[in-house]
């Protein structure tokens, strides 16, 4: 089998950049373009523009009008009434559908035609406007499915093709180019490179694979192209678990909105009771005239409707998830958003989430007699090939010193110690710390474990096989972490640390970052325990991690929070939201959004009840025209829609 020598790039390369690039998306408005080509809205909008020409037709032409009536009940009303005799059938239930149908026909059987189509029209246009936002966070969420790969370079007869990763199965032959995402649960049947497996592992330095070594879906190919043989289908890689996420949020909907949902049931039987006894008894007991009574009983089926309070929270959700899910934050339904708002403490793992898996060189210690300059600018001369993370941190320590950086020769790897080659004619070597190096002085072997306690990865270095030093270094903590950490204690939310590493390596990240609460040497079932700890002291616990060993906190946690670039499989599946682009800094604005969610289902919904209220009573004391209860009801179902849409911005 001959490797192909020529770059290809495949569509992973190009989605595993846009991952890595702004969104042009973010801060986008509502589109009223594709609102308009919504099925919902045109035929609302159909309705609306044939109840004017009822209405404007009806003076000359009573017949005509009346049938153009008809037709505009039939446009705007057919969705909302099968969606009511739905539920009706299979549920043996009655919901506000069916009360806005039945009191639209009530209006037209006693002569008001248009107000009938009016309530028809402005119902029709509130559940297009809901659907529409339906729509939107279905798609925007989707839409973050192409920041993983969907293609692999499948080998077969001797040629490469380009194949959907749903089609793998095992014993299929993958090249794997360097920089690319591992598509599938594998092995190394050739080449070798080094493997970025944090997200499946918790292990911060990445580590070196040649033939034989098993390779995980989602992790990232260094510098080496791999021949990769499957061992499991693509059916449970990363990129099918977030679909099935993805199908899970589009379906979940949060507890207020289910008691709702009850609530609407009960409470439209309870209408259709109070309407009947209006009608039977009103003539009897206050004298009303039948056609009185029906009067008022059909206004009263129209105020007392439950449609704006019914629409007080999916609409708002949904565009909380919407607008999520444009910054890169993937709800896995309506209820994470409610809980999300009630957060009082984020716990961070400290290994891929507070830090970036990116070692920097923290200290170089050199032997008597050598020169510190010297030893840095030997081992970047014979580091400066590599692309390994511990080559790299090293080079770019000296050209941050201003150091200059000599050719080196000779230069090649030493398998599964470190690397060699000539500089200025001495043999200079950089590789894992040894006793066979280290014993002959108790001094350096004490300075090696000394830095290795504090959570930092040490090599040695030796010129014409003696010993010249030892060089530390240790993870990088990521860009906006204190940022992030700063932007949460001024919202009044306590920030902890959950990490497994040792306390004093735990305390340099803190002291970097920012947080307060420190935990460490914890085990995954010790973690579980500090989260239910802390959300015994605090409240509401926002657990935020990306590894495996971070799944069962996850799972403890009030809302559970994935890292979805670098994050394993299972720590995406338990978690109820996951930050598709890694920034944790968008954590705090996903909290305020949550929170601005929740504020505005609560006017919502004392908007709903205060304006249903209001209406009732006018129309038994005083008495409320059948187009003013139509306007006055149906138009405060839209505005909470409209007021959830908000969100959307």
């Amino acid at each position: 089998m001959q490797a192909i020598h020529q770059p290809v790039h495949t569509q992973a390369q190009t989605e595993q950049n846009s991952a890595q690039s702004p969104n042009p998306n973010r801060g986008r408005k509502p589109n009223f373009r594709a609102m308009l080509r919504n099925k919902e809205m045109q035929a609302a909008l159909g309705s609306g523009l044939l109840m004017l020409v009822a209405w404007g037709a009806s003076p000359y032409f009573n017949a005509i009008s009346i049938m153009l009536y008809i037709v505009s009940y039939a446009i705007g009303g057919w969705t909302k009434a099968k969606e009511g005799v739905e539920t009706l059938v299979k549920d043996r239930d009655l919901d506000v559908n069916l009360l806005m149908i039945a009191a639209s026909l009530g209006a037209a059987a006693i002569g008001y035609w248009n107000e009938g189509a009016m309530l028809i029209f402005i119902f029709a246009l509130s559940g297009a406007l809901e659907s529409y936002a339906t729509e939107r966070s279905h798609k925007d969420i989707s839409s973050l499915l192409a920041l993983k790969p969907e293609t692999a370079l499948r080998i077969e007869n001797g040629q490469m093709n380009l194949v959907a990763i749903d089609e793998l199965q095992p014993g299929d032959l993958l090249l794997v180019k360097p920089g690319e995402l591992i598509p599938a649960d594998g092995s190394v049947y050739r080449g070798s490179s080094f493997i970025n497996q944090a997200s499946i592992t918790g292990e911060s330095l990445p580590v070196d694979k040649a033939e034989g070594d098993e390779v995980y879906a989602g992790t990232v190919n260094g510098e080496g192209a791999l021949y990769v043989e499957v061992t499991k289908s693509a059916a449970g890689s990363l990129f099918g678990k977030i679909i099935k996420l993805v199908e899970e949020a589009q379906a979940e909907v949060p507890d207020s909105q289910r008691f709702i949902e009850r609530f609407e049931g009960i409470y439209a039987r309870v209408v259709v009771g109070a309407t009947l006894m209006v009608i039977a008894g009103a003539p009897l007991l206050l004298g009303w005239t039948w056609n009185e009574a029906f009067y008022k009983a059909m206004v009263f089926l129209v105020v007392a409707s439950p449609c704006a309070l019914v629409s007080s929270i999916m609409p708002v959700m949904l565009s909380a998830m919407s607008s999520s899910a444009r910054r890169g934050i993937l709800f896995k339904g309506g209820a994470h958003v409610e809980n999300m708002a009630q957060t009082r403490v984020v716990a961070f793992d400290k290994t891929g989430t507070l830090t970036m898996g990116t070692p920097q060189v923290t200290d170089i210690l050199t032997a008597e007699g050598m020169n510190r300059a010297e030893l840095l600018s030997a081992a970047a001369a014979i580091e400066n090939l590599s692309m390994h993370p511990l080559a790299r941190a090293i080079v770019d320590q000296a050209n941050g010193e201003g150091i200059a950086i000599p050719e080196a020769e000779q230069v090649q790897t030493l398998t599964g110690w470190g690397i060699e080659g000539y500089v200025h004619g001495v043999l200079w070597k950089i590789g894992k710390t040894n006793e066979m190096h280290l014993d002959t002085d108790p001094h350096w072997h004490n300075e090696s474990a000394r830095l290795e306690s504090e959570g930092k990865t040490v090599s040695i270095v030796m010129a014409d096989n003696h010993f010249a030093g030892l060089i530390a270094m240790r993870d990088t903590v990521r860009p906006q972490a204190a940022a992030a950490v700063k932007k949460l204690e001024d919202m009044g939310v306590k920030v902890a640390m959950l990490t497994g590493d040792r306390a004093k390596s735990a305390a340099v990240i803190a002291r970097e970052t920012g947080v307060s609460l420190i935990y460490a040497d914890l085990l995954p079932e010790d973690k579980v325990k500090q989260v239910q700890a802390l959300r015994k002291e605090y409240g509401q616990v926002l657990m935020v991690g990306d590894g495996v060993n971070d799944a069962p906190a996850l799972a403890a946690a009030t809302v559970g929070m994935g890292m979805g670039m670098s994050g394993s499989g299972t720590a995406l599946e338990v978690a109820d939201v996951v930050l598709m682009n890694d920034n944790i800094e968008e954590i705090a604005w996903v909290i305020k959004q949550a929170r601005r969610a929740q504020r505005t289902v609560k006017q919502n919904m004392f908007f709903a009840i205060t304006v249903i209220l209001t209406l009732i009573a006018g129309n038994f004391l005083q008495g409320v025209a059948l187009p003013l209860g139509v306007v006055g009801h149906e138009g405060s179902t839209i505005l909470v829609i409209l007021n959830g849409l908000r969100l959307l911005r």
